[in-house]
């Protein structure tokens, strides 16, 4: 591309975990999910490296942000956004997840701590006294209903288990929605040297720059307990870009096909958490993963696709996710981790 710059921040592949990217168009800079953390316990290198790849990274994330106009945050995970250092959104618009809604108890806890510090640092105030009266009644669907590919999709014996993880998946669900009605709802903030917005299935325009948002997407499977994240859309003219954030691979099919029918120039998709695979990833689940990123690659007419975030956290991350980087070589697509853009090896394939 031309017109929109893509420049890989901190990711995986480098040491620490991250996705941070900062994007330049003619008209405005962004920096999406401005966040890092140190690897898992599991991850092959010391303690002591660990912390060193995180502090570079966030080094590099703080010297990004001084560029930036925009800053956007998927969710609130601390790899997507810095909870206590705040200097890196003063006097930027931030886009950030709706901390009302489509989210999880946990990461409501962190959005008021974080909104909470926003408050007193921009607007030298207190979030509770800016807090809105709790929802009105509104309606929240069934979140199976806009996934009618996965939905019918079938899985044999696996059938019967899915069906019982959709019916508990309902039932928090359902839980969460009775949260999300009673809570005090956090506003949007418009202080001197910081605003805030909420941005799911928005568009927002500056200049020939539109920024586009989707709706709340599952953090990985459905009703996922991890919680919501959304993916941003970067178009200048005929030109287009996609952050992806957590889809973990895309291990949804609708979410796949949402981006295949975007059809980027470029592409950044994180994959299946394999260093889970055995645990909290099934080995249908992966399956499903990599069918969906080998059908991305194989469609979107991407210059360049960076498969990075979640996936080079274990050694055997190719290995698992072979298929795709087939495909990517037989049909001559440019697929890398950020590391190998960077013209490095991924750090976790030099551990010892």
């Amino acid at each position: 591309m031309e017109k929109i710059i893509i420049e890989p921040v901190w990711f995986d592949s480098l040491g620490a975990k991250s996705s941070c990217t900062l994007v330049k168009t003619p008209d405005v800079k962004i920096l999406i999910d401005p966040g890092i953390a140190a690897m898992q316990p599991s991850f092959p290198a010391s303690d002591n490296k660990k912390r060193q790849w995180r502090e570079e990274g966030r080094k590099a994330i703080k010297r990004a942000s001084k560029e930036a106009d925009i800053i956007i945050i998927s969710h609130y995970h601390y790899d997507h956004y810095f909870p206590t250092d705040l200097s890196i959104y003063k006097d930027k618009l931030v886009l950030a997840k709706n901390p009302n809604e489509y989210i999880n108890d946990s990461q409501r806890v962190r959005a008021i701590s974080f909104y909470s510090a926003i408050c007193e640092a921009y607007g030298k105030t207190n979030l509770e006294s800016l807090m809105k009266t709790k929802g009105t009644g509104k309606k929240y669907p069934d979140p199976l209903a806009d996934l009618p590919v996965a939905r019918r999709k079938d899985f044999g014996d696996y059938n019967k288990r899915r069906t019982e993880l959709f019916e508990k998946g309902a039932k928090w669900f359902d839980a969460r929605v009775a949260n999300w009605l009673k809570n005090a709802r956090i506003p949007e903030f418009n202080f001197p040297s910081l605003k805030t917005v909420y941005p799911e299935g928005k568009e927002f325009k500056f200049g020939n720059t539109s920024l586009r948002f989707s709706k709340p997407l599952f953090h990985g499977l459905e009703f996922s307990r991890v919680g919501w994240v959304f993916y941003t859309i970067v178009e200048h003219e005929t030109e287009k870009f996609i952050h992806s954030s957590d889809l973990d691979g895309p291990v949804i099919e609708d979410y796949a096909q949402q981006i295949i029918y975007e059809n980027p120039q470029v592409l950044i998709l994180d994959g299946p958490p394999t260093y889970m695979f055995g645990y909290l990833l099934n080995r249908i689940n992966l399956n499903r993963a990599v069918e969906n990123a080998v059908e991305i690659v194989h469609s979107i007419d991407a210059e360049l696709i960076f498969y990075d975030h979640h996936l080079p956290r274990e050694k055997k991350f190719r290995e698992r996710t072979e298929k795709v980087w087939n495909v990517a070589n037989e049909e001559n697509k440019k697929l890398m981790t950020v590391a190998e853009f960077f013209g490095k090896e991924p750090v976790v394939l030099s551990c010892t």
